[in-house]
Parts: structure tokens; C-alpha cells; sequence
């Protein structure tokens, strides 16, 4: 290796000259169809991509690239009616029994009920930082999107471009950070009636099957990773799309009063607030919260 870890990070942080791949998706170019048995299709010229679920089985995708840091956009409509019983994940993640992982999780509801929006971080394989959401629209009625920041300081998770959830980089504290595994995009529709609504209360109604959320307009703005080697670590031209790389600052005010806006009006779960989970005392990420 040409950099080690902190030399690579060190790059990253202090430089915007590097070469940061932007690209505009084409699902038959950027996706992988892994499982469903046809179940999954790629439509509209690669413009397109739907998933679908039936009693016998789910199905999902995967990006062919690797990344490590980066802003991930992908509009997603979900599955509409009664969704109870399905979830639509959405997530980065790299492999291994220390994974690292960034998830969107869409948890379906009766007809009438609202979706929850299920969002977590796991580093060095640990997890449990689980906050959900309502949303403000329905999110079975047309496309909206939804984007994943992550950079050396922190992760931003967005919905049409407003910000809903922040996770520094507190490894001061002894937290630990993704930032040294690449992961991959992935996506899947699949049953989890045992859990997903209401607590496994509420199971999939069969009858409504087969259930369908499609996808369009993936955009990265991302380092990828290849054969050891950040594309970030090459001196090429500056790239005019690449601000979120060296964003070290605090959101600016208007996103911090969006995020606020947000949590005071659509969390109805944050792991940093559940006392009874944690009676030892809460993770300490939290008390900076």
C-alpha cells in the first residue's frame, strides 16, 4: 500500500483535488440482480429497477462497486395498500463477522397506517443505534429521495434533501467509526412478519401479494475502492461534486433546523433516549447527543 489508514484519511480530510467517481445510475450498469428468481427486473433501459415479494420468496440488488466515503442518492416508491409484514431495506455495508453497515429499513403498516423508517449504524459489527421516523408524505405515491453521507467526521441520513439523523465520528470517546472497511449498496424486499409491524402483531396479508417498490435516479457521489486502492487517493482534477468530502464543519443552520424539525415532530423511537434498554447507563455517543 502507497498510504497507510491514517495517511489515506489524512488525504482525505485535508484535500478536494482528489478524483471522487460521480455517477449518474444505470441500474444495468451499476446493480447486480442477486436473488428473487426473477422477482427483481431491471426496466425503462436501465432507468428503472423493481422489486417484488411473494409467499414464496423475496428478491434484492446489489452495486458492482465499492465504496469508501461517499454521498449515496436513490429514489425509492414503496410498497403501497397493506404493506404489513414487508420491509424495503436500503443500506451500505461491507462483509465479515466486524462488519460496518448504514441502513435504511422501510417497515410496512396496514392500510391507512404510516411507514416506519428504521435507521441504524453497526461498527466493528456492533449495532443497536436504532432511531425510527415517520415520514411527512406518503411514501407510496410517487418517488422520494433518500441519501446516505458518509465521511471521515460524520453520517448524514436525508429524505428529499432534508437531514433526519447525524452520527459523528466520536472514536475520541471511544466510539467506534466506520471508516476503514469499503462497503456496497444494497437492497432487498422481503417478509419479516415476525417483527416488523407492530411488533409482529400485524403478519402479511398473502392476498395482496405480489408486493412491488421500484427504484430510479441512483447517483454516487463516492471513493471507490478497488483492489486495495481508493480512487480518493489518485491526484486528479478537483471535482466540483465533491463537497461533501471535506465537509468537517457543523451542518449549517438551516439543516440543523431541519434536522430538529424532524426529530421533534416525526422520531417516535431513539435508542439514545431508551433508559430501560440501557440501565447500566446509556452508550456514551449519546450524552453528546
Amino acid at each position: 500500500m502507497a498510504f497507510s489508514r491514517v495517511a489515506f484519511l489524512m488525504l482525505l480530510i485535508s484535500t478536494v483535488s482528489n478524483f471522487v467517481i460521480a455517477s449518474a445510475g444505470n441500474f444495468y450498469q451499476d446493480f447486480d440482480i442477486t436473488w428473487g428468481d426473477g422477482r427483481a427486473k431491471i426496466l425503462n433501459n436501465g432507468e428503472l429497477l423493481t422489486l417484488s415479494l411473494d409467499k414464496a420468496s423475496g428478491s434484492g440488488f446489489q452495486s458492482n462497486k465499492e465504496y469508501l466515503f461517499g454521498k449515496i442518492d436513490m429514489q425509492l416508491k414503496l410498497v403501497p395498500g397493506n404493506s404489513a409484514g414487508t420491509v424495503t431495506a436500503y443500506y451500505l455495508s461491507s462483509k465479515g463477522s466486524t462488519w460496518d453497515e448504514i441502513d435504511f429499513e422501510f417497515l410496512g403498516n396496514l392500510s391507512g397506517d404510516p411507514y416506519i423508517l428504521h435507521t441504524n449504524v453497526f461498527s466493528q459489527g456492533k449495532g443497536n443505534r436504532e432511531q425510527q421516523f415517520y415520514l411527512w408524505f406518503d411514501p407510496t405515491a410517487d418517488f422520494h429521495t433518500y441519501s446516505i453521507l458518509w465521511n471521515p467526521q460524520r453520517i448524514v441520513f436525508s429524505v428529499d434533501g432534508t437531514p433526519i439523523r447525524e452520527f459523528k465520528n466520536m472514536e475520541s470517546m471511544g466510539v467506534p467509526f466506520p471508516k476503514s472497511q469499503p462497503m456496497r449498496i444494497y437492497s432487498s424486499l422481503w417478509n419479516a412478519d415476525d417483527w416488523a409491524t407492530r411488533g409482529g402483531l400485524v403478519k402479511t396479508d398473502w392476498s395482496q401479494a405480489p408486493f412491488t417498490a421500484s427504484y430510479r435516479n441512483f447517483n454516487a457521489n463516492a471513493c471507490t475502492w478497488s483492489s486495495g486502492t481508493s480512487s480518493c487517493a489518485s491526484n486528479s482534477a478537483p471535482s466540483s461534486s465533491s463537497a461533501w468530502l471535506s465537509e468537517s464543519e457543523e451542518l449549517d443552520s438551516t439543516s440543523q433546523q431541519r434536522l430538529m424539525w424532524v426529530q421533534k415532530n416525526y422520531m417516535i423511537y431513539n435508542y439514545c433516549a431508551d433508559t430501560k434498554r440501557f440501565p447500566q447507563g446509556l452508550p456514551p455517543e449519546c450524552k453528546t447527543a
